[in-house]
């Protein structure tokens, strides 16, 4: 599903335009952006959480010369799925 397809779902379970589910996508994504670079988590009770990891500096190689070169540190954004999510995804056990 892309954003498009999304939008459309949105506009059509909740009676909006899609101007108005685009609106409201866009809202929430910012906010979540927004929300990690401050160093913020985000839980959607039931859903998941988004939060940001810290990646140390390390080594890697260059797979076409196999020279060795330095990966600066980063922080990456992170998803962790909730239970009530993940079961329903991946059925129960």
């Amino acid at each position: 599903m892309n954003k498009a397809e999304l939008v459309d779902k949105l506009a059509k379970d909740a009676g909006l335009t899609k101007t108005q589910a685009n609106e409201a996508l866009d809202s929430f994504t910012n906010s979540v952006v927004s929300a990690l670079k401050k160093g913020d988590r985000v839980t959607l009770v039931g859903f998941g959480t988004f939060s940001v990891s810290e990646r140390s500096a390390r080594n890697g190689r260059n797979p076409q010369t196999g020279e060795v070169i330095k990966i600066k540190a980063r922080k990456v954004p992170r998803f962790k799925a909730g239970k009530e999510f993940s079961t329903k995804i991946g059925g129960k056990k």
